[in-house]
């Protein structure tokens, strides 16, 4: 790998401002029965994480009734030798706990579960929806970046780039048939029953706090679906393997031919060689496995090593003691006032966020969300090897109750609109379980695009073809060209 610069990351401050560590993640460690961690288990497990011992992880506090590991806390001091290392990754910190960017985050989280059933199709007419929009709109915090100034229905729950804003919810990715060697497979899968909601019983919750294993599972209709709502995604994110999907966008797009490839492939003129184990399948598939792994990697080490940020479902748990009135929570006064948080209480009686999985949360923290950095990493590797400027032929979308696909109609949709649909889709799919908050996952993206960025730098070094090297368009539209190790505008 080139020379890197070690960034000296920044926190929040939250984890010194609370002697309770309220906004710090803590399962599966002892908890009280507010649902507050041991502040003794928490500074013996940080001195732990701090000393990086190997032996002193099975040291790790564990409340008695857990049954939950933690999540490869030692991945945090993973090193790579290729790509931009963990630990020079650059990630501005999450928002505090009490402030009003983490309430309408919350907020947004609070309507994603209230509307997980309602297919995306049908967002335009859905009452609920619209509820949505108004009640986001009036929070003093704007949520994301929406063209308008304010969040509409079209663009609500959606990922920020340019391309999330164009044609359906879902990234044709995730609906087209995959070519897998003698096979081809649809995009059905078994998915959950709709109705299904976890962690709203102030018992049931304080006992995933503490690690103890759930005591209902997930239910399945019997009839695959296509993915139509939030209900869909958030299981497809819940069964994914890492580089899963980005694989199966890579083996698309393999499908549609050569000029689907990068206008930078040497090979596209030759007469005489295609590219193979350089610049060819074996190249893209491999190098979307490795962006992958090392993708994750940045989140690990900002994860545990950094940030240690709370989930979600523990900061539904601080909001349900606060208007109990059990403790007193700083939390901002206008998520206490969200009409989302209202409807949950009439519908399933607190103010605990319910959560698409029954295990809950993974056990490890909360920002960055390992599946963006992994979506992030994995994108960029495609839009290096395929022409974004590509229009998908015979574009589709899933009918409301995802028995079939049928024709988009609309405007023509792009490989690198739909990439970056895509890596949204699996990190905002996340945020629709409940596991995660947008910045969790907007911000994790760009983490996955900077390592992703360095190994094709560092790979473009290696080729013996004459080539202009990769070029490409950034999450943030800036378009980029990489030769011979350096990475440049174009």
């Amino acid at each position: 790998a080139a020379p890197q610069k070690i960034w000296i990351p920044t926190t929040n401050g939250d984890e010194d401002r609370y002697a309770h560590k309220r906004a710090r993640f803590a399962k599966p460690f002892p908890h009280d029965v507010l649902g507050e961690v041991d502040p003794q288990a928490y500074r013996d497990w940080l001195s732990i994480l701090a000393d990086g011992d190997p032996a002193q992880f099975e040291r790790v506090p564990r409340d008695s009734r857990a049954v939950a590991k933690l999540n490869d806390p030692q991945a945090t001091y993973a090193f790579d030798l290729v790509g931009v290392d963990s630990h020079a990754t650059r990630l501005a910190p999450p928002p505090t706990f009490a402030s009003d960017a983490m309430a309408v985050e919350m907020a947004e989280l609070y309507w994603q579960a209230l509307t997980i059933d309602v297919p995306f199709r049908d967002y335009e007419t859905n009452a609920l929806v619209a509820a949505a929009v108004t009640d986001l709109n009036a929070f003093s915090h704007r949520l994301g970046s929406p063209p308008a100034g304010k969040i509409e229905i079209g663009g609500l729950f959606r990922g920020e780039t340019a391309g999330d804003l164009i044609g359906p919810y879902v990234s044709q990715f995730l609906w087209l048939d995959v070519p897998y060697g003698l096979k081809v497979f649809d995009q059905r899968y078994r998915f959950p029953n709709r109705n299904q909601a976890f962690l709203t019983e102030f018992t049931e919750w304080l006992a995933c706090q503490r690690g103890a294993e759930a005591a209902v599972k997930l239910q399945f209709e019997a009839e695959p679906r296509y993915i139509c709502s939030n209900r869909e995604l958030a299981e497809y994110v819940h069964q994914n393997f890492s580089f899963q999907t980005y694989l199966n966008a890579a083996l698309i797009m393999l499908r549609f031919g050569h000029e689907a490839l990068s206008p930078t492939n040497p090979y596209l003129g030759s007469r005489t060689q295609f590219g193979d184990i350089t610049l060819g399948n074996k190249n893209i598939l491999s190098l979307i496995a490795e962006a992958s792994l090392i993708g994750q990697k940045g989140a690990y080490y900002h994860k545990w090593l950094v940030h240690r940020r709370l989930r979600p479902e523990c900061f539904s748990g601080r909001i349900e003691v606060h208007v109990s009135g059990r403790m007193s929570y700083d939390v901002h006064p206008e998520i206490l006032k969200c009409d989302g948080v209202a409807r949950t209480k009439a519908v399933h009686g607190s103010s605990l966020l319910p959560i698409a999985f029954p295990e809950g949360c993974p056990t490890h923290p909360s920002y960055p969300s390992a599946h963006a950095t992994n979506a992030g990493a994995c994108a960029t590797i495609l839009k290096a090897f395929f022409n974004e400027d590509y229009p998908i032929p015979y574009p589709i979308e899933a009918m409301s109750d995802g028995r079939e696909l049928v024709p988009w109609k609309g405007e023509p949709l792009t490989l690198g609109n739909e990439i970056n649909k895509l890596a949204n889709n699996i990190a905002l799919g996340r945020d629709a379980a409940g596991v995660h908050y947008r910045s969790d996952s907007i911000n994790g993206l760009f983490v996955g695009e900077q390592q992703a960025l360095g190994l094709l730098c560092d790979y473009s070094r290696t080729y013996n073809e004459r080539f202009d090297g990769f070029g490409l368009s950034t999450l943030s539209g800036e378009k980029v060209r990489i030769v011979n190790g350096e990475l440049k505008p174009m």
